[in-house]
């Protein structure tokens, strides 16, 4: 992981941070400490040269430090809801690291209480999701599983199940969002599988009035979001 603000996000999240490395062209050592003072277990701090800090570094911009952090375990049973009310965004299999980025955001912004990725393509901590998140994937609650597990984990907390789909849906203007709930987003490409459709207390959609019948998936999460946010605020 790079970057000082992911960085600060890490450590106040409560992420192990193992080593730090810096390069004291960029970033100085009083710098280098300053950035983990914050940290409960302070990690190995490894001065490098330009010519190995550049091998490593992941991003054209930087900031001269680089983080070797302790992964957490995502899996439901370690999931706590700290909301009896909970508001939950799920995305199915998404794929691309830019759009599980920008859910992440989204989801902090809305302070959601809990992300949950179903049927994971990839390493949650990929350089770029870390990167499209603006760090985010650490300020974030967040389980992984099976479209299976989720459902079973949603189903025994009696949280509504509300499925952005194109069939047999409703306008998600009209849609009670305040109880608890879960928005449940798929691909762009093949939407969401049978298994959600089949669970769901309620079919979602976003009325379009143009020529397509589809948005980028983590601008249709943030329209349904914010419209729940509205509404709990009322």
């Amino acid at each position: 992981m790079e970057g000082k603000r992911e960085l600060t996000l890490a450590i106040k999240a409560g992420y192990e941070i193992k080593s730090l490395l810096y390069y004291p062209g960029i970033l100085s050592n009083k710098e280098a400490l300053g950035s983990i003072a914050n940290s409960k277990i302070k990690p190995e701090l490894i001065e490098v040269s330009e010519a190995v800090y550049q091998k490593l570094a992941y991003r054209d911009s930087t900031e001269g430090v680089i983080a070797v952090v302790k992964v957490k375990d995502h899996a439901l049973e370690n999931l706590v809801l700290p909301n009896q009310k909970a508001l939950i965004l799920v995305a199915e299999a998404p794929e691309k690291p830019g759009n599980i980025g920008a859910l992440l955001r989204t989801a902090d912004a809305a302070d959601l209480d809990a992300v949950l990725i179903a049927n994971p393509k990839g390493d949650l901590y990929n350089p770029n999701i870390i990167r499209s998140s603006v760090g985010c994937i650490f300020t974030n609650n967040i389980g992984t599983g099976s479209t299976s597990e989720i459902l079973a984990f949603l189903k025994e907390r009696n949280i509504r199940i509300l499925c952005a789909a194109l069939s047999a849906s409703e306008s998600y203007i009209k849609t009670d969002f305040t109880e608890a709930c879960a928005i449940v987003v798929g691909t762009e490409a093949t939407g969401l599988s049978e298994e959600w459709l089949e669970a769901s207390t309620q079919n979602i959609i976003i009325p379009m009035e143009g020529e397509i019948d589809s948005m980028n998936v983590s601008v249709s999460a943030a329209i349904l979001i914010f419209e729940a946010k509205r509404q709990r605020a009322i």
